[in-house]
């Protein structure tokens, strides 16, 4: 694996790749990698033939300054992890290197606007343009996101398209812990008790999927039976239990068509999300989470 700093490099690294007839898959992160990236990667492997990862904690995304410098960073091993599992080039720009007096920035505001958009002003309007500016540097053809972050995966398939990005978006399936808990870098400042109290969230979604699958379409009644059973693992505060339309991130009343579930709450001071997206047929509906 090949690391790099400078976006000519990257320039480089890629034209390279594309002269020997190779496509391009792309999984931008902010490090502190876990099995959740790396399935990222293994996903864009089976689409293309050269993987390209960043690593760049992103200060735009950040509402909270001592958040954004609490990040955990582990370079070594996420070079370590990456090279593992077939990751071809690995850029990681500093700050000065990807915003050089930059007075740009890229919004989707519709879609931001709810759900952590809501609670957290400006994220992402941060997130769309450093996503942007990676496209533009890496040109892929295909980049791989995680569902856990559904509001962001969903935002930036409908900037490509509006933007005319000749990118694909995958969004690939949760990874979870074998107790249902999904995986993140933020895990790790759970204590014994938070995370064990955390489990609560999984525990409210298969139980919104049984009142689904019973014949409860009612939004209210489900958000409302969730509240319940996560007030039950004492969380410091639960941010928001919303259900929208997978396709614009606006709340419904009751489910119809595709939807998402979607949950914020903080477990001592750690902020979890995770969600689970509903998609009907004539079959009825199929939930994933």
């Amino acid at each position: 694996m090949k690391i790099v700093q400078q976006i000519d490099e990257v320039r480089e690294n890629v034209f390279k790749a594309r002269k020997r007839g190779q496509t391009i898959g792309f999984v931008p992160t902010m490090g502190f990698l876990h099995k959740g990236h790396l399935s990222l990667v293994e996903i864009s492997k089976q689409h293309c033939d050269y993987q390209v990862m960043s690593i760049f904690v992103n200060r735009l995304q950040f509402n909270d300054k001592n958040d954004f410098e609490s990040y955990p960073k582990d370079l070594e091993r996420d070079c370590r992890l990456a090279d593992g599992i077939g990751v071809d080039l690995m850029f990681i720009p500093n700050e000065d290197e990807m915003y050089k007096e930059n007075l740009t920035h890229v919004d989707v505001t519709m879609l931001s606007e709810n759900l952590c958009g809501a609670s957290r002003p400006g994220h992402f309007r941060g997130v769309f343009t450093v996503v942007s500016k990676l496209f533009n540097i890496v040109l892929p053809d295909i980049s791989v996101f995680g569902q856990k972050d559904i509001q962001q995966a969903v935002s930036i398939e409908k900037m490509v398209l509006d933007l005319n990005f000749p990118v694909r978006i995958i969004i690939a399936p949760i990874i979870r812990e074998d107790d249902g808990l999904a995986m993140s870098s933020r895990n790790k400042h759970l204590s014994e008790v938070e995370r064990k109290n955390a489990l609560s969230i999984y525990r409210s979604m298969k139980m919104a999927e049984k009142l689904i699958k019973s014949g409860e379409y009612r939004c209210i009644k489900i958000t409302d039976a969730m509240k319940g059973l996560i007030e039950m693992g004492n969380p410091k505060m639960i941010d928001y239990i919303s259900i929208v339309n997978y396709y614009n991130l606006q709340p419904v009343e009751k489910i119809t068509g595709k939807s998402i579930i979607a949950i914020a709450a903080y477990f001592g001071t750690t902020r979890l999300i995770d969600n689970m997206i509903i998609d009907a047929s004539k079959r009825g509906f199929k939930c994933a989470y």
